[in-house]
């Protein structure tokens, strides 16, 4: 259940972050509102790149072999 939260959080992180980018980028903010917006979306993606470096970390574990790590390049199509 964890990592269906984990996995929520990242996606709704994602999803508002690209809707503050939009509100940003529409340039009908203030200057005060622009700066919160900002600092949000700092947050955003700090909580986004947390996320991704422990999903790495995570595959990294799962394709460790015998103490090394077996590199395996990512194919879109196998895993679908």
């Amino acid at each position: 259940m964890a990592r269906k939260k984990a996995a929520l959080d990242f996606e709704q992180s994602l999803t508002d972050l690209q809707s503050l980018v939009e509100r940003l980028e529409s340039g009908e903010l203030s200057l005060e509102d622009s700066l919160t917006a900002f600092e949000q979306g700092i947050r955003l993606t700090r909580d986004c790149q947390t996320a991704l470096t422990q999903a790495e970390q995570k595959v990294q574990i799962l394709l460790e072999r015998d103490g090394e790590l077996e590199e395996a390049p990512f194919d879109a199509d196998r895993s679908a």
